[in-house]
């Protein structure tokens, strides 16, 4: 069994919670929030035994062995570096943090107290990404891929009419590209490495962030397009295109639906299964590398590479953050 606590009290704390009750070795121990009333209420309704308003204390609690992380993504390194120090393990949302230089220090941390970071990047832990990676041979030479991710955030209409947003804030380290963009983003790394360069393109919007954008991936022998954006939403799956046919995938960050359509007219079914919550697969992946039942695998490497490639897209953007300067 592995005793969990979450920093952070909001809706994809609630969903990660939803999903993990069904790992048989999950067990919610603690709750942090900025305020003892709003951590009692989300304690009671998801029956954590203890509530924290103090992060020395969560990370001092000997009943704690690892911490689920899904505070603003400008918080991120500060609370896993303190966690990890504490001796507890990791799962931080995405974007992992700020900056690539945080990224490797959060890693380095790990390593030196010899706990686990993983980066909740749902998608990749999906068994669809790995029937994508298993069939990819099938389309031929590979010369094209398309990731879109495109959703109106219910949040934009406040931010339209002038209240502040933390995923639309820069002080927050947010923004399309780190909100949901970087769902795009480890797809592109987990199948097909570090392109070679990228050009970015945003839509700027007040405050100097982005809320929409797109990346031009240029490899040797192939291009890829990632499509994101929080101020409108697509009806158009992603595709992985080959000399012999052509992947459809109608959910980037949901990867249950996979079909190929080959030149010759044919389909092929590859995945049919989605689930309503994949959160679950990176809970139970995560859970297996505490026990010691799993390698560290390339995630370490993904995520790296992300935030090296998100911060050359916001390099070229214009995208600065106040976490950048620390």
């Amino acid at each position: 069994m592995v005793r969990f606590a979450v920093i952070g009290t909001s809706r994809i704390t609630e969903k990660f919670l939803r999903s993990a009750e069904n790992c048989p070795d999950f067990s919610l121990e603690a709750v942090y929030s900025r305020t003892l009333e709003r951590g009692r209420t989300f304690a009671q309704k998801y029956g954590a035994r203890r509530v924290y308003d103090s992060l020395a204390g969560l990370a001092e609690d000997p009943q704690v062995d690892a911490v689920y992380i899904a505070s603003p993504n400008a918080s991120h390194c500060s609370q896993a570096m303190q966690m990890m120090e504490a001796g507890k393990h990791v799962l931080c949302e995405k974007a992992l943090a700020s900056n690539l230089p945080q990224a490797g220090d959060m890693f380095a941390c790990a390593r030196e107290h010899g706990v686990v970071l993983m980066e909740a990047m749902r998608s990749i832990h999906d068994p669809g990404f790995q029937k994508i990676r298993e069939n990819l041979p099938k389309l031929g030479k590979i010369r094209r891929a398309d990731f879109r991710f495109c959703q109106y955030s219910s949040r934009y209409d406040d931010f339209r009419a002038g209240k502040p947003q933390n995923i639309f804030d820069v002080n927050c380290s947010a923004g399309a590209l780190m909100d949901i963009g970087v769902y795009c983003v480890h797809p592109l790394l987990g199948l097909f490495g570090t392109p070679d360069r990228i050009l970015a393109a945003p839509v700027m919007l007040r405050g100097g962030i982005d809320g929409a954008g797109t990346i031009l991936a240029e490899y040797e022998d192939k291009i890829a397009e990632l499509v994101y954006s929080k101020i409108t939403s697509t009806a158009l799956p992603s595709e992985i295109q080959g000399e012999k046919g052509v992947m459809i995938i109608s959910s980037i960050t949901n990867p249950g639906d996979v079909v190929i359509q080959y030149n010759d007219g044919s389909r092929e079914k590859i995945q049919d299964e989605m689930y309503e919550n994949n959160m679950q697969f990176e809970a139970e992946d995560f859970i297996r590398r505490v026990q010691g039942q799993a390698g560290p695998g390339d995630y370490e490497e993904i995520s790296l590479g992300a935030m090296e490639l998100m911060d050359e897209a916001r390099r070229q953007c214009g995208i600065h953050f106040p976490a950048d300067s620390r």
